[in-house]
C-alpha cells in the first residue's frame, strides 16, 4: 500500500505536496487519469491526493474518470483513509458525498488570500494566508463538514470532512511552477515568483500539518 496522487493535466503535478511527501519518506505513485492511467483500488491506498484540473466534477460524459474518482474518494472516506483534495480535488471531495458543484459568481484567478474561520485557525496558523486562486466553480459542503476558510468571493474555500481536507485554492505552487502558470493561466493573472515564494512558505505549514495528522 502507498499514497497515490491523482493528476488531471500534465502541467499540474503535486509540486510542493510531492516535495513534502518525499521529505517525510512517504512513498507515492502519480496517476495521470487524463492519459488513461487506472485508479488504484481502495485496498491499495494508504492516502490519496487529488489535484486540480479544468473538468467538471460531475462531468461524467466528457470525462468518465471523474465518476471513478468520486467513488474512490467516497470509499477512502468510509475507510478513514486520509484524502487531500486541491481545487478540482476539493470539488470532487464534495461531489463524492452527493453535493452540488456549480459555477461561482465570477472567476477567481491569480494571487489572493483566504481568511481562516475559528475552526481553521489552528491549521492555517494565521487569520489569513496567501494563496493562488484558479477556479470558476464552487460547491456545497457535505453535511457535517467543517468550514475552515473563505475568501471575499467564495465562501467555501477550505473544509474538513472526516479523514479529508479540501482546499479550493492552491498552496502547493512554488516559484518553480511560474513558467507553467504563465503559459496556462489567463493573460495577466499568473502570480509572480515573489508571490509564489510567499504562497509556498505559508502553504508548507498547512500541508505539513495535514501529513503530520495523516500519520
Amino acid at each position: 500500500m502507498s499514497w497515490w496522487v491523482v493528476k488531471h493535466v500534465d502541467a499540474e503535478g503535486p509540486a510542493l505536496i510531492g516535495t513534502i511527501m518525499t521529505e517525510r519518506g512517504i512513498e507515492f505513485t502519480v496517476v495521470a487519469v487524463a492519459s488513461g492511467d487506472p485508479l488504484p483500488p481502495a485496498d491499495a491506498v494508504t492516502g490519496l491526493v487529488v489535484m486540480g484540473g479544468p473538468m467538471d466534477a460531475w462531468g461524467d460524459v466528457a470525462h468518465p474518470h471523474v465518476r471513478a474518482e468520486r467513488e474512490l474518494i467516497a470509499e477512502c472516506l468510509r475507510r478513514d483513509i486520509p484524502v487531500l483534495g486541491v481545487c478540482l480535488g476539493a470539488q470532487l471531495l464534495a461531489a463524492s458525498q452527493g453535493c452540488a458543484v456549480y459555477r461561482g459568481p465570477v472567476a477567481e484567478l491569480g494571487s489572493g488570500e483566504v481568511t481562516a474561520t475559528d475552526a481553521g485557525a489552528t491549521l492555517f496558523g494565521a487569520d489569513s494566508v496567501s494563496v493562488v486562486h484558479w477556479h470558476t466553480d464552487t460547491f456545497d459542503l457535505p453535511a457535517g463538514a467543517v468550514l475552515l476558510a473563505s475568501s471575499n468571493l467564495y465562501r467555501n474555500q477550505a473544509f474538513r470532512f472526516g479523514s479529508a481536507l479540501g482546499l479550493q485554492f492552491h498552496v502547493e505552487l512554488t516559484p518553480t511552477e511560474q513558467p507553467m502558470l504563465d503559459a496556462s493561466m489567463p493573460a495577466g493573472t499568473a502570480p509572480n515568483a515573489q508571490v509564489l515564494a510567499r504562497v509556498a512558505e505559508e502553504g508548507r505549514r498547512i500541508l505539513e500539518a495535514f501529513f503530520d495528522e495523516a500519520r
